[in-house]
């Protein structure tokens, strides 16, 4: 799963997704800063993140789900239900993570730090999987398995959730796997990413 938009595609909104904040990345700057001769256009160190739960936007996901239930969950209905779910998950506390490997994302696009997380973390995320399972089966959705899987808004491509951090752009469309030096990751309180965009819970 990433944050990634489909080449072509240019939505319109907010995109929503529930993560947690790179707070520190090795002993200082100049860590963070070595990976710029692994990738161009290295991000800023401010907006790192680990996206645990990719939403999208709503009005992308609402019309996901009015394709699937053929117009019998209608956005102004569903959407208000998903904002409240939302708002109302617990929060995880910040936690320590370590990478020693750069893999490409997005299709060869990006590259990102793939992260070793404590087992809370894989246990938070499953919860959040499980809970929009739950929501969506309270929404009047079936198959949702394949719903999740298939719906361009939620941008899954895999079941399996790999920890990660994008941090630059590839060099090439090619690039490869490759060994770090083993860097330690702080990681603050989840959030939801654009939070005030919501709309009011149902």
């Amino acid at each position: 799963m990433t944050d990634l938009v489909s080449p072509g595609s240019k939505p319109h909104g907010s995109r929503i997704t529930v993560e947690v904040p790179v707070v520190r990345v090795g002993s200082g700057s100049s860590d963070y800063e070595g990976l710029n001769r692994f990738v161009d256009s290295l991000r800023k160190p401010q907006g790192l993140h680990m996206t645990l739960l990719h939403v999208g936007i709503l009005d992308e996901l609402g019309r996901d789900i009015v394709a699937w239930t053929k117009g019998l969950s209608p956005p102004e209905k569903v959407l208000p239900e998903i904002s409240s779910w939302l708002t109302e998950l617990p929060v995880m506390q910040g936690f320590l993570g370590k990478s020693d490997k750069l893999i490409p994302l997005g299709g060869g696009r990006l590259m990102g730090l793939e992260v070793d997380v404590p087992q809370e973390v894989h246990d938070y995320q499953a919860l959040l999987v499980q809970g929009l399972h739950v929501l969506l089966d309270d929404l009047g959705l079936d198959n949702i398995d394949d719903f999740i899987l298939s719906s361009p808004a939620l941008g899954y491509k895999s079941p399996r959730w790999l920890p990660h951090i994008a941090v630059g752009k590839a060099r090439t469309r090619h690039e490869p796997a490759m060994e770090i030096a083993p860097v330690a990751l702080e990681f603050g309180d989840s959030r939801i990413r654009n939070r005030e965009a919501l709309p009011s819970p149902g």
